[in-house]
This record gives structure tokens, sequence and C-alpha cells, in this order.
């Protein structure tokens, strides 16, 4: 029987300059490209090789690259 893995929409972004953390809500049918920090304003943009801001900087990857669907785009 195979299960499909259920996809976890919320993800605590850490600000890489400040270290703020954030819970956030993530689309599911659009990659977030970027985000505005809300403490200090530092605007964060996927690392090389990452699709968006969740995979790079979130406790939770985005949800195509939890469904192994690869990354959004």
């Amino acid at each position: 029987m195979n299960r499909s893995r259920e996809v976890r929409l919320q993800s605590t972004l850490t600000c890489p300059h400040c270290g703020h953390r954030s819970v956030e809500t993530m689309p599911t049918d659009a990659c977030l490209f970027f985000h505005d920090c809300p403490a200090c304003g530092a605007l964060l943009k996927p690392k090389p090789g990452d699709c968006c801001v969740f995979c790079s900087y979130g406790d939770v990857p985005c949800p195509p690259v939890q469904a192994e669907r690869g990354c959004c785009g």
C-alpha cells in the first residue's frame, strides 16, 4: 500500500542576517522567491541551487519538494 506523505504548509523562516524567526504559510501553487524579513528588512532570496526561500531558510521545504515532485517552477 503506497501512502503519500502529508505535505506541511507551515515553515519557520530564519533570517540569515539577524536571526529573526517567523512562521509563514507556504503557497501550494507558486514559489516564494523573495521574502522581506519583518525584523531587519533584509530581502531574502533563494541560495544558489534552491528553488525558493523556504528551501533555503525554512525548517520545512516547499510543498513540491516535500511531495518529491522537484522544485516549483
